[in-house]
């Protein structure tokens, strides 16, 4: 599949552009999107979205591309050197956290995705996500191996950590009535990941043992 975004001679033009398509694609889909809208929005012309982009379908995957990006670069900048398996997995969780905090469209632009396009949506999990998972997957076995998490199956306890997160973004209209207040809020979010970091220290990390 061809990537979303040409070479760019004006970044500003196009940073208006992208930003337009994620508020309006999260907002109506690829289907329900059009491009002469995404062009008044982003104060540029439709030849211009053109020029840089291609295709509405093409911008539609520079969007994700974007995020992807962003996500990707959010979650290293936690990471410290020489990481312990530990420090992975929760530099991890507060990168992730960070990304989903800064990017409010990026639940219903998935969501959008998923229904529209099962096809594409499998791709992106091949090309954007397997790699990611794969790794901090291997991180947990290390872990494991070294005795510094509990035995469990790495893949899965890797499913629920990523779970964990992106059900509290993708369901908070839902978790905002259960929880009677917004979900959304910054002290609720911060209370969810210290709900999350609180699960992995009692159920995948192991204490220290004690010096005698």
């Amino acid at each position: 599949m061809q990537r979303g975004r040409k070479k760019i001679e004006n970044p500003e033009t196009a940073r208006r552009i992208l930003a337009a398509a994620e508020r309006i694609f999260a907002a109506r889909g690829l289907a329900g999107a059009r491009t002469d809208e995404i062009a008044r929005a982003a104060r540029a012309n439709k030849a211009m979205l053109y020029y840089y982009f291609g295709s509405k379908e093409r911008l539609y995957r520079a969007v994700f591309e974007n995020l992807f990006g962003q996500a990707g670069r959010m979650i290293q900048a936690e990471m410290p050197a020489k990481a312990s398996p530990r420090q992975m997995v929760l530099a991890f969780v507060e990168g992730y956290f960070k990304f989903r905090i800064e990017n409010p469209n990026y639940a219903r632009l998935m969501q959008h995705m998923m229904m529209e396009d099962p096809k594409q949506f499998r791709w992106v999990a091949r090309e954007y996500f397997e790699q990611g998972f794969r790794r901090m997957t291997r991180t947990i076995k290390t872990g494991i191996a070294q005795g510094e998490f509990q035995p469990l199956n790495a893949e899965h306890a890797m499913l629920n950590i990523i779970a964990m997160i992106v059900f509290y973004f993708s369901g908070a209209s839902v978790n905002s009535v259960l929880l009677r207040r917004n979900a959304l809020q910054a002290g609720a979010v911060e209370e969810h990941k210290r709900a999350v970091i609180d699960l992995l220290e009692r159920g995948l990390f192991r204490k220290p043992a004690r010096l005698r």
